[in-house]
């Protein structure tokens, strides 16, 4: 079994955003106990606590009632997912669960509570401030069967076949190569493991500056993936099953606010109208080696 030689990953100019934007928003709840921002004007991931009392279309309501009831408030307030993995995934007791950018560690705490003391729910993250507050946050909510881990998503410090579960809440769309987060993740399930991710996904065509200008809105630096291409690299890393469901579509009117007030063009709006969402993203890495392409057979 093997683990990635972590020293490999370059520091890119994107992953040095990530890191300072993410840094300061974890420093933001640690320091005041206020909810986590990542960009824009108003304080939230992109789109507001809430503009004048109005709902955030991207963070709000994704835990069902209840859910976060028993959580640390900082792990609460440090969310800043489009979606709710940890339900998506049917986790079951004494699965070894992974999140991919664990963030202030909110996942990682329903996924340790679901996969009970015989698992595990790992967290990775490149932040080192995100890290400090999940693991305050672990140990505020009192579960010890979760480790966080320093690393990029790039990268994944764990063996070979280690992880029943992967899981990750609007993270790879951050990453300069997905293509390789994909690798990674196939890598490091188990033979019969499961990718259930929430993320940001584009469906069709759009002005760039549309599109760019949206993704701003959404997620900071977002680089969504459009849902045939996520289709298509999900294949080439090796996995079956494949599937992509809407879970909120974003409407034009949903940004007006942040990019007027970002100072950013709103002509074209209309162009993105159903065509930037969050969705649950599922694969399965195959039990035996069927799945490997003819010319790495041995």
């Amino acid at each position: 079994m093997t683990t990635p030689d972590t020293t490999a990953t370059t520091d890119s100019a994107l992953t040095t955003l990530v890191r300072e934007k993410y840094g300061d928003a974890a420093r933001r709840v640690l320091a005041t106990g206020e909810a986590a921002s990542c960009c824009g004007p108003v304080n939230s991931c992109c789109g507001g606590d809430a503009f004048n009392g109005s709902v955030d279309p991207i963070t709000s309501n994704l835990y069902v009632n209840g859910e976060t009831d028993a959580l640390p408030s900082a792990a609460v307030l440090a969310s800043l997912g489009c979606g709710n993995p940890t339900a998506l995934a049917e986790l079951a007791a004494g699965e070894v669960v992974l999140d991919l950018g664990s963030g202030g560690g909110i996942d990682v705490i329903l996924s340790a509570r679901r996969v009970g003391p015989t698992g595990k729910a790992f967290g990775l993250d490149m932040t080192d401030d995100m890290l400090a507050l999940a693991r305050q946050n672990a140990a505020d909510a009192k579960v010890t069967n979760v480790e966080f881990l320093k690393g990029q998503i790039e990268a994944i410090p764990l063996p070979d076949n280690s992880v029943d579960v992967i899981i990750s809440n609007c993270v790879i769309n951050l990453s300069g190569d997905k293509r390789r987060v994909l690798e990674e993740a196939f890598r490091v399930l188990k033979p019969g493991g499961r990718f259930a991710v929430s993320d940001v996904v584009t469906r069709g065509a759009m002005p760039q500056d549309v599109r760019r200008n949206m993704e701003l809105w959404v997620g900071c630096v977002a680089g969504a993936l459009d849902e045939s291409e996520f289709h298509t690299l999900l294949g080439e890393a090796g996995f079956t099953d494949t599937d992509i469901e809407p879970t909120r579509i974003y409407r034009p009117e949903d940004a007006l606010q942040f990019l007027t007030e970002s100072g950013l063009d709103t002509t074209n709006l209309a162009a993105m109208e159903g065509k930037i969402m969050a969705a649950f993203v599922r694969a399965t890495k195959p039990a035996t080696n069927a799945a490997v392409p003819p010319e790495l057979t041995v």
